[in-house]
């Protein structure tokens, strides 16, 4: 817990609002256009000068720190130090990207949640010398800048893959290489899972998955969940059959569509059908990992979001899925492109290993400073 006094953030800051709609911005715009997004946008003019940070009003409720001109859409707070001698703007930035999380949890609305002024204004903020405050803020930089640095070596190697993949394979749109072409239903069974209603979930058991749920664990590796079904109920579903087994492949059907995750041994969840579908390996001439990287190529992602009319396509169906048309390589180069898959994500578990740790320890930081 932090050891200095806590002052009203409201008795050390200015706090106005941005004054324009979100369709503001322009594309070829000279200055940032702050809207609730995680990303700035652009704009052509700008109404504000000024070091602040600035925080999403309604949506994201996400926290950014700028230096400069700008303009800001009408539910973005921005937030200036009244006194710099007394309230170094980066640590103010630091502290409210901890304290986003309480926004969150005291944001009220329906559909889009939203927060108000009073929750900024008397939210209390650690107060240390401003030299202790510039410490921190060069502290916890050093520490963010070794965790980007992880996380960019993360993002190397994943793009070392799907390069090694057009390497081996080349463009699934054009098929340069002239593998043979098959329908996805004539590899994998195309099928969903049992309809699990709503007197049949239960607080605790084996983890039932929405496709949210899903796409969290597919592009950040987190396992949330709050929907459960019995394990009673998860063995009957096993003994007939109806269970993934280690290397099928779920692809989101709604939503994010063609994000695939292949299920491991160890995995034991059930989930939603219609939102997620389940491709059930047939024992021939294909292998899961490349079909994994296969969907998430551009091109295929192109073929599989429109239809042949050109619309584009908002739910992936069983049948649309199954006709889906995919270059069939032989199994031995499919094969050796899994084994190089396996090989870099030895790699990758080493580093996401040193990352977590270093997450741990920044966590800890922050905790120490504004807890």
């Amino acid at each position: 817990m932090s050891k200095w006094e806590k002052v009203r953030l409201g008795d050390l800051t200015k706090i106005k609002t941005g004054k324009l709609d979100a369709n503001a911005s322009s594309n070829d715009g000279e200055y940032p256009f702050f809207t609730c997004s995680k990303e700035p946008l652009k704009i052509s003019s700008y109404s504000y000068d000024c070091e602040c940070v600035l925080v999403a009003g309604n949506g994201d409720l996400n926290v950014k720190y700028y230096n400069g001109k700008f303009d800001a859409y009408q539910r973005t707070y921005i937030i200036e130090s009244i006194d710099k001698n007394k309230l170094f703007v980066p640590y103010l930035y630091l502290y409210l990207s901890d304290y986003v999380d309480t926004l969150r949890g005291l944001s009220i609305g329906g559909v889009i949640k939203y927060i108000k002024l009073g929750n900024l204004t008397d939210a209390a903020i650690p107060i240390p010398p401003l030299n202790t405050q510039k410490q921190i803020v060069a502290i916890l930089d050093k520490a963010n800048l070794l965790i980007e640095s992880r996380k960019q070596q993360l993002a190397q190697l994943d793009l070392l893959v799907k390069s090694r993949f057009v390497e081996m394979f080349g463009d699934p749109v054009t098929n340069p290489m002239g593998w043979d072409v098959k329908k996805l239903k004539n590899l994998y069974k195309v099928r969903s899972s049992k309809r699990i209603y709503q007197n049949e979930q239960v607080s605790e058991g084996i983890r039932f998955l929405r496709v949210s749920d899903l796409v969290r664990k597919i592009l950040d590796g987190i396992d949330s969940c709050d929907l459960y079904i019995s394990e009673e109920q998860y063995m009957r579903f096993l003994d007939s059959g109806l269970v993934p087994k280690a290397e099928d492949i779920l692809v989101t059907s709604r939503g994010t569509l063609g994000l695939c995750y292949i299920v491991q041994p160890s995995d034991r969840f059930y989930f939603q059908d219609g939102m997620i579908s389940w491709l059930e390996k047939q024992g021939i001439e294909i292998e899961s990992i490349y079909v994994y990287y296969l969907f998430g190529t551009y091109g295929f992602r192109q073929q599989m979001e429109q239809l042949p009319t050109g619309t584009t396509v908002s739910y992936l169906s069983l049948e649309t899925l199954g006709n889906l048309e995919i270059m069939v390589p032989p199994l031995p180069i499919q094969n050796a492109f899994a084994a190089f898959v396996h090989q870099v994500d030895k790699s990758k578990f080493e580093i996401q290993k040193g990352l977590k740790q270093m997450e741990i320890q920044y966590n800890a930081l922050m905790q120490q400073y504004f807890g």
